[in-house]
């Protein structure tokens, strides 16, 4: 239901985010004793864990206790959007994006506005503007909608898609680009920045997640940006993947090179299309980029649960429909470095072991086998690491799905990711010793 709400005052808007600051302080605080939660294991990494908010579930109990217990920042999905905050020109209205504001902040969460200037979802009397008025009209809406949120806003989505796909690299045809030319983005970043000083103001794009045509226009854009005093600072990759579009082999890199021009990288939009361990390692893999480069400073996933997502039918969230943390929750609470979450069954401090024994031996290589062991409480899923010696090789492995560093495996299951509490899994793996006999170093394990 859209209604509108009654504005605080000037000083009691002072009041609540000041109280806002201290409750994120106190949650910050918390997150260094108990990362049980992705924005309090975020917030010990000194990031942000956030999530797309509807205004029209925040009337559902399942999803406002799980989006309150999970996240630490929250971007309205499409309550800031041009046609919903000015659908006749000069008339805005903000009560949908108020509530998504207002609960934020009452849960000390950190807001992202999304989005100013977008060739998508603009109502039709945008389009039908010749250059000056057209210019006249963002600059306006841009004005009005951040001065609206002046100091409550952490990051902005200044413009939003703006290159085509493709191996062009060429700019988007909108209105914007068509009547404004090129010029339009830099001058709707100096009007934010002038709007509020304070707010972050970012680039948001989707399909730049490697290095490719369209991240490298991208990535020529801000340099130019950077190199003028162009006010801009930050980048949002958005990260929608499946398996026609998974995740690249060379994101880190990608958003090492933007963040080595000065500015913040952030992942946006993120959702994966799959299911159990497949999708569980997308997501870790994901979340390890981001922690390995350090002005990635969060990441926000495109919704709270799978039943109102916009790729549905993909199941491509960390919380299935019922709002059961599914095994990608685990991997990525775990690549946060923390533990438990996501309502484990059981409710309880959940936790595993992890024992090594070599099940076969000839000359030239061995067996291993790692047995994962719940504690006291069920586990939803598991992740534990193995070091072997150099210059020893795996040739095979089972009932796992790993990833490597080096020398380093870390495991997580293929299909045996829950398990009761006391019960036991395991999974196991073929070595070519090349002249070493030394035992592999099993690092423990982690409910993930």
């Amino acid at each position: 239901m859209r209604m509108t709400l009654l504005r605080l005052s000037r000083a009691a808007t002072a009041a609540l985010v000041a109280g806002a600051a201290l409750t994120a302080a106190a949650h910050s605080a918390e997150a260094a004793e108990a990362a049980d939660t992705l924005g309090s294991a975020a917030a010990a990494q000194g990031r942000y864990f956030g999530t797309a908010v509807a205004a029209s579930h925040l009337g559902e109990a399942d999803y406002v206790s799980t989006l309150n217990r999970e996240f630490n920042s929250a971007t309205p999905e499409n309550e800031m959007k041009w046609d919903a905050t000015e659908p006749t020109r000069g008339t805005f209205t903000f009560s949908a994006a108020d509530q998504v504001v207002d609960h934020a902040q009452a849960q000390g969460m950190d807001v992202r506005g999304h989005t100013l200037v977008w060739h998508s979802q603009l109502p039709s009397w945008v389009g039908g503007l010749g250059a000056a008025d057209l210019r006249s009209a963002m600059n306006n809406h841009i004005n009005r909608v951040m001065g609206h949120y002046k100091g409550q806003i952490h990051s902005w989505d200044v413009v939003n898609e703006a290159f085509q796909d493709g191996g062009s690299g060429a700019r988007r045809s909108s209105p914007f680009q068509d009547k404004l030319g090129d010029g339009y983005i830099e001058e709707a970043f100096r009007t934010a920045r002038a709007a509020d000083p304070a707010a972050k103001l970012c680039y948001n794009d989707y399909n730049t997640d490697g290095v490719n045509a369209k991240s490298t226009a991208v990535y020529t854009m801000v340099k130019d940006f950077k190199s003028r005093g162009v006010p801009i600072d930050c980048v949002g990759f958005q990260g929608h993947f499946n398996s026609n579009s998974p995740v690249p082999s060379d994101l880190r890199a990608n958003l090492q090179r933007f963040a080595d021009l000065g500015v913040d990288v952030q992942i946006t939009e993120l959702d994966i299309e799959g299911s159990g361990a497949a999708q569980a390692d997308s997501y870790a893999r994901v979340v390890e980029a981001c922690l390995a480069v350090d002005r990635c400073t969060g990441i926000t996933v495109w919704g709270v649960t799978d039943k109102y997502s916009w790729r549905s039918s993909g199941t491509p969230l960390l919380f299935d429909g019922n709002y059961a943390a599914k095994p990608a929750y685990h991997a990525v609470l775990s690549a946060l470095g923390g533990s438990g979450g996501g309502g484990n069954p059981g409710g309880g401090t959940a936790t595993c072991t992890a024992t090594y024994t070599r099940t076969a031996d000839w000359s030239s290589g061995y067996n291993g086998q790692v047995t994962i062991t719940a504690g006291s409480e069920p586990i939803g899923s598991w992740a534990a690491t193995v070091t072997f010696a150099s210059p020893q090789r795996v040739q095979a492995t089972w009932n796992t799905t790993p990833t490597w560093s080096g020398n380093v495996m870390t495991a997580r299951p293929s299909w045996n990711g829950t398990l009761a509490a006391g019960a036991s899994t395991s999974f196991g793996f073929t070595v070519a010793k090349n002249g070493s006999d030394a035992a592999p170093v099993v690092g423990g394990c982690t409910v993930s």
